[in-house]
């Protein structure tokens, strides 16, 4: 049964027996109120996954250890004082939202800003506006805004006054050491360190962060594992790697919020998430030791290209793209070819202000800089500058959308895309702008 919330005056077309009007429920209401007491190991909340590489997984949280792990979490990477003002910009609808807006804050009993609304409207530093208004010290958000901010240009956050800020956070994805630094340098004023967490909806909470006034950090890197937390990076034969090596991230001990199953599917569940290296939980993240020991997030396996027997991850292409400085942002896919087994395709989006008169000289430029940054064999084939990349409502790409287009075929489910339309409008760009060659 879903209970409709009547909010606007627009009709709603209410089901008999399944949608309940909820002002009348509530009208008729008893004022006392009895809470249920549960077993730690009562299911607190099913979360579906977005669906970005297949089928929606139902992951089941339980009451206790879930609770107790935001809470810890929330009070020891954010170091969170009473006088502190806390912004989590995520959407509440997903794990972020349930884990840092709702359970971890409030079992601090934080003072927050909950915000429903875009960071464009009514104009392009409202962000940046409600920082001011409610000088928030601590802001929590996701590596998607904050290229979106670099793209829309410094004098947005410039505006307003944002010195009320202590402490930066990054979530959803990893990010690029060029957005690190100027998230830093223009949101932070220099002064405010960044948290750059790594966790997934299966994990419930954060896993791996820097700890502000104790680790030292590196711009995109989220560093180390948080204490009592134990991650390996291993090889396709389960062996440990060592310091400047890269392969699978798994975990090997448990952790009070990790997930209990997917919910109805409990075969998908052990297949998913324990079968791939035995006793140990995979996590479908790659990731390297840096020569300090410093992990580096490389991101889904699924999105590790094979170019001529040389193992590249979308990530590491990706960031190298952003640190051009006419590149806000980048999406990178493999692509089917007959000479390398898969070509690199980037899907660019550039800075605000800046015209591409020129797409054959911008390519090379770019391409030149990635062989610089990365090496020769991480050329990529082919770059397209497009307006627009497809993205769940959580901020993450969906890079098969994109493969499809690269591969010239028709484009997949994009139901969960936060703008269903996008993929038409890139792929109209785009054979425009093939028009016009």
């Amino acid at each position: 049964q879903t209970l409709v919330f009547r909010r606007t005056n627009e009709p709603v077309q209410m089901k008999d027996g399944f949608d309940l009007d909820a002002a009348q429920l509530l009208k008729n209401a008893s004022d006392e109120f009895t809470p249920e007491v549960m077993d730690a190991e009562d299911p607190l909340f099913i979360l579906y996954t977005s669906g970005s590489t297949g089928k929606p997984k139902g992951m089941v949280h339980t009451t206790g250890g879930y609770m107790v792990y935001t809470g810890y979490t929330f009070k020891n990477v954010f170091q969170y004082q009473e006088e502190d003002i806390f912004w989590c910009t995520a959407d509440i609808g997903w794990v972020t939202g349930h884990s840092y807006i709702i359970y971890g804050p409030m079992i601090n009993g934080a003072t927050q800003v909950m915000y429903e609304g875009t960071p464009d409207t009514p104009h392009k530093g409202r962000i940046f506006e409600l920082v001011e208004k409610y000088k928030v010290t601590i802001l929590y958000t996701a590596p998607t805004l904050i290229r979106t901010w670099m793209k829309w240009g410094d004098e947005h956050p410039n505006k307003f006054n944002l010195s009320s800020l202590r402490l930066l956070g990054s979530v959803g994805e990893p990010i690029n050491p060029e957005a690190w630094m100027w998230y830093r340098e223009v949101i932070g004023g220099n002064r405010c360190p960044i948290v750059d967490t790594w966790w997934q909806t299966e994990t419930g909470a954060i896993l791996i962060s820097p700890l502000p006034g104790i680790t030292e950090t590196k711009p995109g890197s989220a560093m180390g594992t948080l204490p009592g937390i134990v991650a390996k990076v291993v090889d396709d034969s389960e062996k440990e790697l060592g310091n400047g090596s890269a392969g699978y991230l798994v975990l090997t001990e448990p952790w009070p919020s990790m997930l209990r199953g997917v919910w109805g599917e409990p075969e998908r569940y052990k297949e998913t998430y324990w079968s791939r290296f035995a006793g140990k939980y995979f996590a479908g993240d790659g990731a390297k030791l840096d020569e300090d020991g410093a992990i580096w997030l490389l991101g889904r396996v699924d999105d590790v290209m094979n170019v001529s027997g040389h193992r590249i991850s979308t990530t590491e292409v990706e960031s190298a793209l952003v640190s051009h400085p006419e590149v806000a942002e980048a999406a990178v896919v493999g692509a089917k070819d007959e000479m390398t087994g898969q070509g690199i395709v980037a899907f660019v989006i550039l800075r605000g202000g800046i015209e591409h008169s020129d797409p054959k000289g911008l390519e090379k430029s770019l391409r030149d800089h990635v062989s610089k940054e990365i090496g020769p064999i991480a050329k990529p084939r082919q770059i397209l500058v497009v307006n627009e990349l497809p993205k769940t409502r959580s901020g993450k790409i969906m890079r098969r959308l994109l493969r499809d287009v690269a591969e010239d075929r028709q484009v997949g489910d994009a139901t969960t895309l936060a703008d269903p339309n996008v993929m038409k409008r890139i792929k109209e760009g785009l054979d425009s702008g093939k028009a016009e060659d």
